[in-house]
């Protein structure tokens, strides 16, 4: 089996593998490419990735990252004031012009809902804001 010890923030590869938001973020794991490629991704530490880096091959083959889809809501309203509230309660975050992207989660549906936002369900890759200094991940205060 193949082994991939390092990342490259290339956007092409020669075959790809398709993660979710939680399986995007590992140090070492045997993964299946789309094509079929087993390969053990081991990492120096667990390392955060993002949609379009790659997990370079030994033998100097690309693999590249697809951010899957996934159930998430689509909030919109008044942003700078629903973005602070998401922000302060840690919750990773997809900001684009005209909406926010967040993962379903009951307390704060609830809480937007009273602050007037509109939300709807949405089925797509969700590739949210880095963590300080916009890289990494942003993490609970129970770490």
């Amino acid at each position: 089996m193949l082994k991939s010890h390092s990342i490259t923030h290339s956007h092409h590869g020669s075959d790809q593998v398709t993660l979710d938001y939680d399986a995007r973020f590992l140090r070492r794991k045997v993964l299946t490419s789309d094509g079929g490629e087993r390969f053990l991704v081991d990492l120096a530490q667990t390392t955060s990735l993002n949609q379009g880096d790659a997990f370079k091959l030994e033998d100097g083959r690309l693999i590249e990252v697809i951010a899957a889809p996934e159930d998430l809501l689509e909030v919109t309203g008044d942003m700078t004031r629903l973005a602070w509230h998401i922000g302060n309660r840690h919750m990773p975050c997809q900001i684009e012009d005209k909406r926010l992207l967040i993962r379903p989660d009951h307390v704060i549906r609830d809480l937007l809902e009273k602050l007037g936002a509109t939300l709807r369900d949405v089925h797509e890759p969700f590739t949210p804001e880095g963590g300080a200094y916009g890289h990494g991940r942003t993490h609970s205060h129970d770490h």
